[in-house]
């Protein structure tokens, strides 16, 4: 089971995109982020004749979240319980026994400001919640843009992505691991040691050219999936195409 995630950075202008590389891999599930479509206007029909059926919830311009399957989506869920948030950044389903929850975690500006403040009680709620959905479903991958780079095998500069910094910061790293203290692993990790492996390279500078890039686009499998992980890893080739999407895709196999 081939499951992966990819921040479209606007299904409007990466559909062609999404398309594309939907029929050259063939994954199983794909969890998109910032879709930034609001859901009468989600191509879940032309998805369908590629043979992936949707879920979905959406708002105009910003964030946007999807779940897609080459088999049946059950048990759809679009709000974090007990967080009153008008954002649109959580979905979570079943695929196949396997409980998927795909995040857009929130940004967070910069370290000390109320965006900053906010990203840290929603990923406090959020872990909240993916304790209760692991306890219910055993099997399960979260996945999606964290807006975290877990270490420093994971920026392209260490000196300056560090504990201070927005992505990077000693309380957003803190935050990330209490979510895998619940008994989550990055299954990028639990194949790979490489430093230096992104998922998002910024428009500007030249970022991605010169390889400046973060890996902040995430997998991470419950115990229960754990040794059923056969590899992991980003997929570089749409970055290249025409107008892409500033990250990604992030990707793992499972042997179900």
């Amino acid at each position: 089971m081939k499951i992966a995630s990819w921040n479209v950075n606007s299904l409007n202008v990466r559909q062609p995109h999404l398309e594309e590389w939907l029929k050259m891999r063939q994954p199983d599930v794909v969890c998109l982020q910032e879709t930034k479509l609001e859901d009468h206007k989600f191509p879940d029909d032309a998805l369908l004749e590629l043979g992936y059926r949707s879920a979905f919830v959406g708002q105009k311009t910003y964030n946007g979240v999807a779940i897609l399957a080459r088999h049946k989506i059950d048990d759809v869920l679009t709000d974090v319980p007990d967080f009153a948030d008008e954002q649109r950044r959580v979905i979570a389903a079943t695929v196949n026994g396997v409980r998927i929850i795909n995040l857009y975690v929130v940004n967070g500006q910069d370290v000390g400001t109320d965006k900053y403040e906010y990203k840290l009680r929603w990923l406090e709620a959020v872990t909240r919640w993916i304790a209760d959905e692991k306890a219910k479903h055993g099997k399960v991958v979260v996945n999606g843009d964290f807006n975290i780079a877990p270490d420093d095998r994971d920026v392209h500069d260490p000196e300056t992505w560090n504990d201070s910094h927005i992505l990077t910061s000693a309380a957003e790293r803190g935050a990330l691991q209490r979510l895998l203290d619940l008994g989550f692993h990055d299954a990028f990790r639990l194949k790979h040691d490489d430093a230096g492996v992104f998922s998002w390279w910024d428009y500007r500078a030249a970022a991605y050219r010169r390889n400046l890039g973060l890996r902040i686009d995430l997998n991470l499998v419950s115990d229960a999936l754990r040794d059923v992980v056969t590899d992991a890893g980003i997929d570089r080739e749409p970055r290249d195409w025409e107008r892409p999407s500033d990250h990604a895709p992030a990707w793992v196999d499972l042997a179900l």
